[in-house]
């Protein structure tokens, strides 16, 4: 057992990690993502469909199997059309983080979300405002005229309770648990001497009810749009909605609550990314280890029926790669030879001609299956091949060495005849050859060089010679006299 194990893992390539680690993660994401709504229940029944399909597969229940896959397929575009709702939402994230890799172990209460980003709406548009969370101690005696309101806590109250134009937006929200208990209530002011002059009544009535009380409250400056917290003796400025959430939740103990729910989600999200690492893990086994295996093999390309005047001028590709699936003993036993991909040019023409290469260009050995091919298409320029005659020039680079010039070159010959496409040859008018460096040339002489044919579709015509003697002529001069 021990044996049979390791060599399943030793058999295993750094790719196949890679592999199930991916999938792993993006089944993961899933989880994430659509945790707790309809979308996922129905990914979990297609994830047993696709269970039972293997099972019927590996049993050879044929008609089972099929059945199964179709349901299968079904049930995939049932969730697009269905769900798209759902699924928009979840897309729709402002910020990509939390689709790639955001985890939802971080949010609190709802109440204080909502309340820390009614605040800080509340500061970004210069909107005053006061709020009072309060301790064990009862603020009767302390609070005063306050309206007894008793509503829910939502972003659209607070923002339409310190609207300039309500009544009630100079006093004080008195907030009990999850709901706005009082609106306008005046809170005592503080006489201390050590606040900032600038710190108006909101302020220190704040201060007031802190030193008062063991109540936290929040103040929001209409003139510096900034967000502060009084408690006890402290007053201090808030910078952002984590921090404010971090007070409040102390304040009201909501912290020791959400580290239990953080361990737990914690917990969840571990098992829910052991389950998709054994679930991919077991697809790739059933996969690289089961009925179906795949392989993939480099197969050059045969031309076919090409007409005998048409010449092939260009092609993207000489070869292709092909995917294949099979049972492992066939795949296997596969060589390269026994597959083909062949091209029909029966109908192509002058020019460019695109073929796409589907199942019927490729011939496969009995049980193996095509699944990809790379490319997919293939572009072929033919042309009709004509002969036609055209001068010689040297390629010369670089100077020649001091007092020295190249008087006379003369070639033999001065023209070769090449054949190719007669669109390609209509663009050409001068064959190069290939580079002659005059830093070597120090004495006249003759040398011997190649022509360079490009493209490479171009060759010497039959009967051409395929080497060119440059006959050089090289004088002295006398140096210039400065």
């Amino acid at each position: 057992m021990i044996a049979a194990t390791a060599s399943f893992f030793s058999a295993m390539r750094w790719q196949d990690v890679i592999d199930i680690l991916i999938n792993s993660y993006i089944l993961f994401r899933f989880y994430v993502l659509f945790r707790g709504t309809n979308v996922l229940r129905v990914l979990v029944a297609i994830g047993f469909l696709w269970f039972f399909q293997r099972i019927a597969t590996s049993l050879g229940l044929v008609v089972t199997s099929w059945a199964i896959q179709g349901i299968t397929a079904f049930a995939a575009l049932i969730i697009i059309v269905v769900f798209r709702n759902e699924i928009r939402s979840v897309l729709q994230a402002k910020n990509i983080k939390n689709i790639v890799w955001g985890l939802p172990i971080t949010s609190v209460s709802a109440p204080v979300s909502i309340i820390a980003d009614s605040v800080f709406d509340l500061a970004r548009s210069h909107t005053g405002g006061l709020l009072v969370f309060p301790g064990k101690e009862d603020l009767g005696e302390m609070v005063h005229s306050g309206i007894q309101w008793d509503g829910k806590i939502s972003k659209e109250m607070l923002m339409s309770i310190f609207w300039r134009d309500n009544p009630v937006h100079d006093g004080a929200a008195i907030i009990s648990g999850d709901r706005v208990s009082e609106v306008g209530a005046i809170l005592p002011l503080s006489h201390r001497n050590d606040l900032p002059s600038y710190y108006g009544t909101r302020h220190r009535a704040a201060a007031g009810l802190a030193e008062a009380t063991d109540a936290l409250i929040v103040v929001v400056s209409e003139e510096r749009g900034n967000v502060a917290l009084a408690k006890g003796q402290r007053f201090s400025v808030v910078k952002n909605r984590e921090e404010l959430s971090q007070e409040i939740e102390s304040h009201l103990g909501i912290a020791s609550r959400q580290n239990a729910f953080l361990r737990r989600r914690i917990l969840e999200l571990g098992a829910a990314a052991a389950v998709s690492l054994l679930f991919i893990g077991g697809v790739w086994f059933s996969f690289t280890r089961g009925l179906d295996t795949l392989v993939s093999l480099e197969i050059p390309v045969e031309y076919m029926n090409r007409d005998q005047n048409l010449e092939i001028i260009d092609t993207t590709a000489n070869a292709v790669r092909l995917n294949l699936s099979g049972s492992g003993t066939l795949i296997k036993s596969i060589k390269p030879d026994q597959v083909r991909v062949r091209i029909d040019l029966g109908k192509a023409v002058i020019g460019h001609n695109t073929f796409s290469i589907t199942q019927e260009n490729v011939s496969l050995p009995p049980g193996v299956f095509l699944r990809k091919v790379d490319p997919p298409n293939l572009d072929v320029t033919m042309d009709n091949p004509v002969k036609k005659e055209l001068p010689v020039q040297v390629d010369w680079v670089g100077k020649m060495p001091e007092n020295l010039i190249l008087a006379s070159a003369r070639l033999d010959p001065e023209k070769i005849q090449v054949v190719g496409g007669s669109k390609l040859l209509e663009n050409i008018v001068t064959i190069y050859t290939e580079k002659v460096s005059l830093e070597n040339i120090t004495k006249s002489g003759k040398i011997t060089v190649k022509p360079v044919l490009y493209p490479a579709s171009i060759m010497i015509a039959p009967g051409s010679r395929e080497r060119i003697i440059v006959e050089m002529e090289v004088r002295s001069v006398a140096p210039s006299v400065k």
